[in-house]
């Protein structure tokens, strides 16, 4: 059975900002109870070189919606500047993502298959295919994002689980 660029990728982006949108929601509820601002989670790095919360949080966004208006442009490029969002706002980005993606028809989806797209990041040009993209570029970044987001909630402490970050399965009916 051939996979569809729609399964590749809508499919696995949904499935993983529900799970993000859950996270986001349990952390929430975590700081919250032990009375702690959740703004201030939001510059909250695992380490001095890596990039905030705030930012990995955009990322998933970004590498999700914003991966599939790359590949309808044919050029994805990282944002110029990220919003300085406060938790309300990251946890708003990610669903408005997954609506945005909801949106998406497979047929439209699919009508990319084999559709140039350029990655451009100052004046780096780099060429993949659509399918190529997705699979060795957008996919890796937004599970990276996604991992890392999740990440820093364990490290103050939320209670969370590898089904927080799983999200809803697409299992046999």
């Amino acid at each position: 059975m051939a996979v569809s660029l729609y399964d590749l990728s809508v499919a696995n982006y949904l499935q993983t900002l529900g799970g993000v949108e859950g996270f986001l929601a349990r952390g929430l509820t975590h700081l919250q109870e032990n009375k702690i601002d959740p703004n201030e989670i939001v510059e909250t790095r695992l380490y001095p070189d890596m990039l905030p919360f705030r930012f990995q949080v955009l990322a998933v966004a970004h590498h999700s919606m914003g991966a599939m208006s790359g590949l309808k442009a044919g050029l994805f490029a990282p944002p110029a500047q990220l919003p300085p969002l406060d938790y309300a706002g990251l946890k708003k980005a990610v669903t408005e993502a997954r609506e945005a993606l909801q949106k998406l028809t497979p047929a439209d989806v699919n009508a990319l298959e084999g559709k140039d797209v350029t990655f451009q990041i100052r004046d780096t040009k780099i060429p993949f295919t659509a399918e190529g993209f997705v699979q060795s570029f957008s996919l890796p970044n937004f599970y990276f994002h996604a991992t890392t987001a999740y990440d820093i909630l364990r490290s103050k402490g939320v209670p969370l689980g590898k089904r927080d970050f799983l999200g809803r399965m697409r299992l046999k009916t």
